[in-house]
């Protein structure tokens, strides 16, 4: 079933709740439905792209096109052989409804990514993370449909170039290329946890530590931290944790021995926190406009109920500005802005 709106308001589509019009919005059941939404006269003339829970995207401005929603849904075990598991998922489907579903099918992978907001496509695009794991340490293979060639694609894991917070998904040219159907993962029946990292570690004295246990406090941990979203809107984290070359991360360890930092995945740089950054510039609470640094995690840029796009810009050029001055450490955004062209350089 194809559902095709016009001149639709985005605040009730994205998780920042901030106001942007576009000109059509139009929603998706099957491939088939995306291919004939695609070939229709009116969506060849415009720029288009694909959304799922609006959870990492910021319209800064109307999009003067098409904005397409997956309600591809559906999860389903194609593989069950020893310990290893294949379970592909629409993309369509809330992450976190997947991750409780594993749960609840006892497979083991996906438990630390709970309460991350977005969908089953979205964590193949943006490559997820939390607590020491990422999507692409899961996936499979990734269905995609292709805008340029016409026709359906299955990616391995490999094929999709994955790195921190990043996917060739998000380069292809012209923007949107694939659109991401299904996404098959590798879960396992073995009983195995990845509790080392940050605040899971209190965990590993449990000896009799399950999957809903582990789901269970990182849901408390995240919604302790985070804004509640009913009252303020918010995209997440905001930035991506830059990662420095060791000499630079060591000069500033001498000047803040409790920085906290992670190896990376290339060899010789090392991974900091934007958010301890972005606190120890002082920003903890700093507010321009409605737009407010979330002050219990300040990797959030919140909606304290009355922002526009503009005020989420001007605070994100102003953290980027105060880091750069205090540590000389560049922070880039995590989440998508569109349209790019809209934001003023400076």
């Amino acid at each position: 079933m194809i559902d095709v709106q016009y001149n639709v308001d985005l605040a009730i589509h994205t998780t920042f709740g901030i106001s942007a019009k576009c000109d059509i919005f139009a929603e998706y059941d099957t491939v088939d439905d995306l291919v004939q939404l695609l070939c229709s006269p009116e969506l060849q003339k415009v720029p288009i792209i694909n959304i799922g829970e609006g959870s990492n995207i910021l319209f800064v401005s109307d999009f003067n096109g098409a904005v397409l929603h997956s309600r591809i849904y559906g999860i389903e075990i194609i593989s069950d052989k020893g310990d290893e598991v294949l379970v592909r998922a629409g993309s369509g489907v809330c992450w976190d409804s997947f991750v409780g579903w594993a749960a609840e099918n006892s497979l083991y992978g996906i438990e630390n990514l709970s309460s991350i907001p977005g969908t089953v496509g979205a964590s193949a695009i943006q490559n997820i993370g939390a607590y020491g794991v990422e999507a692409k340490d899961v996936i499979f293979k990734v269905e995609a449909y292709d805008t340029v060639e016409h026709k359906n694609k299955v990616f391995s894991v490999e094929e999709c170039l994955y790195g921190y917070r990043d996917s060739m998904f998000k380069h292809t040219q012209p923007h949107e290329r694939y659109i991401v159907t299904h996404v098959q993962y590798r879960l396992s029946r073995k009983k195995q946890f990845n509790i080392s990292y940050g605040a899971l570690s209190k965990m590993a004295s449990d000896t009799d530590l399950t999957l809903h246990k582990v789901r269970d406090f990182i849901t408390q941990v995240r919604n302790k931290k985070l804004p509640d979203p009913a009252k303020n809107g918010s995209a997440g984290s905001f930035f991506k944790n830059p990662v420095v070359p060791t000499a630079i991360f060591n000069k500033l360890a001498d000047r803040h021995p409790d920085m906290p930092h992670y190896p990376a995945e290339k060899q010789g740089f090392i991974k900091l926190s934007a958010g301890w950054l972005i606190e120890h510039a002082g920003l903890k609470g700093f507010s321009i406009g409605g737009a407010v640094v979330w002050p219990l995690q300040c990797l959030v840029i919140a909606n304290a109920g009355n922002a526009d796009a503009s005020d989420v810009i001007s605070l994100m050029e102003h953290i980027q500005q105060c880091v750069k001055n205090e540590f000389q450490v560049n922070l880039f955004p995590e989440v998508l802005l569109i349209p790019e062209k809209a934001i003023l350089k400076k």
